[in-house]
């Protein structure tokens, strides 16, 4: 297998639960704004849409969009920690958190990328807060459906992560920090960094991968 990244973006996610797994996988960070890959060429010869992340299976397959892509991953690896078993409540539980971050979260950072008026930036904070309120809120164990790691923590990882690329405080959250902690402190989430380079995420202590 090989997965394109853009370092930090959402497919660290997907690459911390290759590293979660174990699953021998090659992987290539590219440049999802320029839409080049580390040769020089084109990224959208071989993803369309030109983005991340991307899963290019032993058949030559091709598979995108992170939510599928975890499930993917961690069905073929028969990794019910992190996924569990299709028809389960459980399953159910990390789906429903992995789309709330999807939908909600992930899609709420999208226009501090954009040229944007200061009355518009403080509503799109606003709207960040709220979400990131409602998890503080919602956080009864040490992740997000329990006392278990799953897919759904290492996507809320990556993108909750951005509030410091963007310069959003969340002292005020500290159950939302410190699953964060909990969650950078993880060998896969120093590897997966220490691999893609310095990017949208990163940590208090850039500890290098073991």
């Amino acid at each position: 297998m090989k997965l394109y990244v853009h370092p930090g973006a959402s497919s660290l996610s997907v690459h911390i639960l290759l590293r979660e797994i174990g699953t021998p996988f090659d992987l290539e960070v590219i440049n999802v704004t320029a839409k080049r890959r580390a040769d020089g060429s084109d990224y959208r010869e071989i993803a369309p849409r030109g983005m991340v992340p991307l899963l290019e299976l032993p058949s030559g397959e091709r598979l995108t969009e992170n939510l599928v892509i975890a499930q993917y991953v961690c069905d073929a690896a028969g990794r019910e920690d992190l996924m569990p078993a299709a028809g389960t409540l459980a399953r159910y539980r990390v789906m429903e958190w992995q789309s709330f971050v999807a939908a909600e979260l992930h899609k709420s950072f999208i226009p501090l990328n954009w040229k944007i008026d200061a009355p518009i930036r403080e509503l799109v904070l606003a709207r960040i807060r709220g979400r990131l309120s409602f998890v503080e809120q919602s956080l009864a164990g040490p992740f997000l459906t329990g006392a278990t790691f799953t897919a759904a923590d290492a996507y809320l990882f990556v993108i909750a992560s951005w509030t410091r690329f963007y310069g959003i405080d969340i002292a005020g959250l500290p159950r939302l920090s410190a699953l964060l902690r909990r969650i950078g402190e993880r060998p896969s989430v120093r590897a997966a960094l220490a691999a893609e380079g310095r990017g949208m995420v990163t940590l208090d202590d850039p500890a290098p991968a073991p």
